[in-house]
């Protein structure tokens, strides 16, 4: 299975290179990422999360019951909308904390699919976010970088704290590990 990289790993802060469409390795390495989502209890992954520096993300979009990923190549963010919302984010490559980032509750996305099909999404709510929150990861963002400056010295310093306890990617508190 594929490793989760984890912040502060300056690949994480690295812009990804556009995918090939034609290049078939890449619906081996969505399949990879979706198992490796899948087994941190994840709802969304980037190709920077498992050290590739690719514009690949897979997203869960089915239901509970009924488990579904939908692979995005290359995506990018055409049109946000609304109020901005502050909501509590997980992240597989910073395990133990969740932390309150800003983010418009609507958006488009444009990508390609692994066909090389070129399709627009728009979604609100919780798909939204993890959609910006996938496509900040291509860009170099993570968790922290996204945060308020305020927000951001908190989750810092949370961060810290969770890895001597040692969370694991999945886990958004370690309030039951730590006394």
């Amino acid at each position: 299975m594929l490793k989760i990289v984890l912040s502060p790993d300056p690949l994480l802060n690295q812009v990804s290179e556009p995918c090939d469409p034609q290049d078939r390795s890449l619906k081996r390495l969505a399949r990879q990422m979706a198992k490796a989502m899948y087994a941190n209890d994840g709802i969304g992954i980037a190709a920077p999360q498992v050290g590739v520096l690719k514009r690949l993300i897979v997203v869960e979009c089915g239901t509970p019951e009924e488990p579904e990923t939908m692979t995005l190549l290359n995506p990018e963010i055409v049109e946000t909308d609304g109020e901005p919302v502050i909501a509590e984010e997980g992240c597989l490559s910073c395990p133990g904390v969740s932390v309150p980032i800003e983010r418009k509750p609507w958006v488009r996305v444009r990508y390609l699919d692994l066909d090389g099909e070129a399709w627009e999404i728009e979604s609100d709510g919780w798909f939204a976010r993890c959609l910006q929150h996938e496509i900040d990861h291509l860009d170099g963002k993570t968790l922290f970088e996204s945060a308020s400056p305020r927000e951001r010295i908190k989750a810092l310093s949370a961060y810290a704290e969770a890895q001597k306890a040692g969370a694991k990617p999945g886990e958004t508190s370690i309030d039951a590990k730590v006394r």
